[in-house]
């Protein structure tokens, strides 16, 4: 096997994975008595697969991929789960606020983290460790860190009593494996809440294609020193937390789902001016106002759905909204490399995004969120 290719044959088995496990597990959850506890389950199992990570060592590719599996199947799996409860701790009044602060709390969680590993690698020989050894600690800090705050909702979080429930002697797996054929099934009762998630896989991809490929962008093209790279990484997990503020703001004066369409509307402007970014300080300045919209559009797109979801369907629902962003992940990333294979360009590749973001907010503009509330069965 190519060495070059092995990265992304096991990106596409881990997309693949969850696309078939996530929904029957939302399912499974719903009928669950104890959902904190699957959360538990599947967050520490990705928390010990990381942890291990630290053993691997050169020509440990192998284990390196099953751990990567492992730890990414999990992570998918609790975050279904962890999104479901946001239903069942904030009202609908107030989830825009309680999303927006659990994102934004959630970059500067990981931009401290980061800041230590960074600082870490830095002073290495320092300390007296290679390099290869601080990363194989930054490696199973990550995995340390998530099993530390997973214990956050493991004893602030209390269990709901399940809407559904398994019959007597009726086996909550098989319930949950069968319910999810019905729930694809049962979609076209809930057109406007099918059209959000369209919505959102096709706007997500070029959201994910942009963070994932900005930092090629800013050292194939701009040739932006590494140490800068790093440095723009960092600001914007810390930047992201005040978009994601902001536009909780937003959310309160204008509703969530025109904050979203704004912030789709600013990613196209974004995409748009790739052209006047020339220098260093011109790529710090773009990364800023991508934080800002990126955090806000992934707070308050998480918080409309909510919404829009039938009641004790939450995690099946959280399971096909996880997914959404998967199934297609690779278009955006495919129009890109097409477009800078083609044209040379890199300006024209992150142009190319726009197509998903209009595409994405065309598709959006035509949601009735109150009809989608109404059928949901959520209106008061």
């Amino acid at each position: 096997m190519d060495a070059r290719s092995y990265w992304s044959y096991l990106i596409s088995l881990s997309v693949l994975t969850q696309v078939v496990c996530l929904p029957m597990l939302g399912a499974i959850a719903d009928y669950s008595r104890n959902k904190k506890r699957l959360l538990g389950g599947f967050a520490y199992l990705g928390a010990a697969a990381t942890v291990a990570m630290f053993a691997l060592t050169d020509g440990m590719y192998i284990l390196g991929g099953v751990l990567f599996l492992v730890s990414n199947l999990a992570f998918g799996c609790s975050i279904v789960i962890y999104n479901s409860f946001l239903n069942d701790v904030a009202p609908e009044e107030e989830r825009d606020s309680v999303s927006s602060k659990g994102w934004g709390i959630g970059y500067l969680g990981g931009g401290l983290l980061l800041g230590l590993n960074l600082l870490l690698y830095q002073r290495a020989a320092s300390l007296g460790i290679s390099q290869e050894m601080a990363v194989r600690i930054s490696l199973g800090s990550a995995g340390a860190w998530w099993a530390l705050f997973g214990m956050i909702p493991m004893f602030g979080l209390r269990n709901r009593a399940p809407v559904r429930t398994a019959a007597a002697g009726e086996s909550v797996l098989a319930k949950g494996f069968l319910q999810l054929f019905q729930t694809l099934k049962d979609m076209r009762h809930y057109p406007q809440t099918l059209t959000f998630l369209v919505a959102y896989l096709v706007y997500n991809d070029a959201i994910q294609t942009v963070i994932s490929l900005a930092g090629q962008y800013g050292a194939d093209y701009l040739k932006i020193p590494m140490q800068s790279l790093t440095m723009a990484i960092l600001m914007v997990q810390f930047v992201a937390f005040g978009g994601a503020m902001l536009f909780n703001f937003l959310a309160k004066v204008m509703s969530a789902y025109r904050a979203v369409i704004l912030s789709l509307v600013m990613w196209t402007l974004l995409m748009c001016g790739v052209f006047v970014v020339k220098t260093t300080f011109d790529y710090f300045i773009a990364a800023g106002f991508v934080a800002i919209v990126m955090g806000g559009s992934q707070a308050l797109s998480r918080s409309l759905y909510s919404i829009m979801i039938p009641k004790g369907k939450e995690a099946e629902y959280f399971s096909l909204y996880e997914i959404s962003d998967k199934g297609t992940s690779w278009l955006a990333p495919l129009l890109f490399g097409l477009t800078l294979q083609f044209t040379g360009s890199y300006q024209f590749a992150i142009l190319s995004m726009v197509i998903f973001f209009v595409l994405g907010l065309a598709i959006l503009a035509r949601v009735d969120v109150r009809r989608a509330t109404r059928e949901a069965g959520n209106e008061a």
